[in-house]
């Protein structure tokens, strides 16, 4: 493990070298512009904190705001704690700032002794140049990538943030119908998670491809469901609904990713289940799981399923109790 440490420290280097150099962050300016790199991102602080609801619709909200709450704005030793900039430097960029035009400040009608900074009308639109500049930049950067390349990137990057603790920025979750490959997913994530979280072997993985192929195979439109839930753009669980006979459907594969757990999606996704069970003319749905699986059946129980029966079994290398439940529609 350790020398997976040392490998992973020499790969997020040798990426920072080969990022930095890309991008011109070792330029003297950026983006070609009259800003450097720190000044740049001083200004982009500036221009987002004083204008949140159009910020955070873009998701674009400078992160001082977010974590300070600091819907006034914030003043020279906010940016310069939070942006880890010494203080004497920091003076310079905004007294630049100052003589330029830039910047202007008030005092914080809330304590006196504040004195809130915010862009002018001349900052602002040196701050959309500014922007406009490095979307450009960074377009070029990826305009040869074919579109599914585009997504596996947008993918990475947004695991290494969350992966590195960046938690500022919180991603709507939505639910899509299952597209080709989904169902493959579904089996190779679960097998992984109720390995890793219950000790399960490899029968489960048997078990979770026999059910997907037979989705696959028996798949009726109109009848047969799969919901994936995504968090931006990246899927984060699963559920199936599949139709047994013309009045009974089964609620199958549930799922939720561990690091999007405490979102609600569970419930979602059998919320929708449910709905889409009713809206089809099923009159009863029905799901079987194991008894160890806690929070799963609390959420079936919530949605007003009822236990009907359970039973011991050993299966995927462990002692456990197979329950049926059912909700009459």
């Amino acid at each position: 493990m350790l020398d997976e440490r040392k490998a992973l420290v020499a790969d997020i280097r040798r990426f920072n070298r080969f990022y930095t150099r890309t991008v011109g962050l070792l330029d003297e300016t950026l983006t070609q512009s009259a800003f450097t790199l720190t000044e740049a991102r001083v200004l982009f602080e500036l221009g987002h904190l004083n204008r949140p609801a159009v910020s955070e619709a873009a998701g674009e909200r400078g992160f001082l705001a977010k974590a300070f709450h600091l819907e006034m704005g914030p003043t020279a030793s906010d940016i310069a704690r939070q942006l880890r900039v010494d203080a004497a430097y920091l003076t310079r960029i905004l007294r630049k700032f100052a003589s330029g035009g830039l910047t202007e400040t008030r005092t914080d009608p809330a304590d006196k002794r504040r004195r809130i900074l915010s862009l002018t009308a001349r900052g602002e639109a040196a701050l959309s140049e500014l922007q406009a500049a490095a979307d450009r930049d960074t377009a070029r950067l990826i305009e040869n990538l074919p579109d599914r390349r585009l997504q596996e990137l947008g993918g990475a990057l947004r695991k290494a943030r969350e992966l590195l603790g960046d938690a500022c920025e919180s991603s709507e979750v939505t639910l899509r119908p299952h597209r080709i490959g989904d169902v493959g997913w579904v089996v190779q994530r679960q097998a992984r998670l109720y390995a890793e979280e219950y000790g399960w072997n490899i029968e489960f993985e048997a078990m979770l491809a026999e059910i997907g192929a037979d989705f696959i195979r028996n798949f009726v439109p109109g009848r047969d469901f799969c919901w994936i839930a995504e968090r931006g753009e990246e899927p984060v669980g699963a559920v199936f609904l599949v139709h047994q006979d013309d009045e009974v459907a089964k609620l199958r594969l549930l799922h939720v990713e561990a690091p999007a757990r405490g979102l609600g999606i569970g419930k979602r996704l059998v919320a929708e289940c449910v709905n889409q069970a009713r809206a089809c003319g099923y009159s009863n749905l029905v799901l079987w799981t194991n008894d160890v699986l806690v929070a799963a059946r609390a959420i079936y129980e919530r949605a007003g399923f009822r236990l009907v029966s359970q039973q011991p079994h050993h299966s995927f290398g462990k002692d456990l109790t197979g329950q049926t439940w059912e909700l009459d529609l």
